[in-house]
């Protein structure tokens, strides 16, 4: 790890000295050199598991993609406020929009989920924009068919919803899509794992 290393979320030595030690045990662990390894360093060390690393998945560049977005100050949309309280507010200049609860009335009159109807309910603003799904497969399903059908292009989806009904195959449609990802294989996922890659890469932003 170098060992000028620094984390904009560390506001204070202490957790400046936490952060160090914990970037040092995992980079042995998962490696360190690649800007993808540093995604998958901040992923295992916010869910305390090693294995993370292992499943994360980037296609098209993800990483440059995700700097760039955010040197043209693209908004970033997230599926539910919990990852939008996770995901740094300084070190960028991207404004952060939550989807859910903005499609209601949609989701009520077509029978479909809250998370899929938030993400219809923006469809006109989320090409070259950065895409967060942390939570809702149903979410990153229906940005999948926006993609495909040609109606919406973000300039990086870090796709990562956790459970047992449609979440592994949702992340499977979006890594076989044109748009830069970040996924994880399988059931497992959730919001920490889609805000670290995000803080990640603002950290990365920083730095550069």
């Amino acid at each position: 790890m170098d060992e000028n290393y620094s984390d904009i979320s560390a506001t204070t030595r202490e957790a400046m000295d936490i952060s160090r030690r914990s970037r040092k045990i995992i980079s042995e662990i998962v490696g360190n050199s690649t800007p993808e390894d540093r995604v998958r360093q901040r992923c295992a060390i916010a869910t305390g598991d090693p294995n993370v690393a292992e499943i994360l998945r980037f296609v098209k560049d993800p990483v440059n993609a995700g700097l760039k977005a955010l040197d043209a100050k693209a908004r970033i949309f997230v599926d539910i406020n919990m990852v939008k309280e996770g995901v740094l507010k300084k070190g960028h200049q991207s404004s952060i929009r939550v989807m859910i609860g903005r499609g209601d009335e949609l989701a009520e009159s077509k029978g479909i989920t809250r998370a899929s109807a938030g993400v219809l309910a923006f469809k006109e603003e989320l090409s070259e924009s950065i895409v967060l799904i942390g939570n809702a497969p149903s979410a990153l399903l229906t940005l999948c068919d926006l993609i495909v059908s040609g109606d919406v292009m973000p300039a990086l989806v870090i796709g990562t919803p956790v459970g047992f009904v449609n979440a592994a195959i949702s992340k499977e449609h979006l890594r076989c899509l044109d748009a830069p990802s970040i996924s994880v294989v399988g059931t497992r996922g959730g919001t920490p794992i889609a805000v670290a890659a995000m803080n990640e890469m603002i950290n990365m932003y920083n730095s550069s």
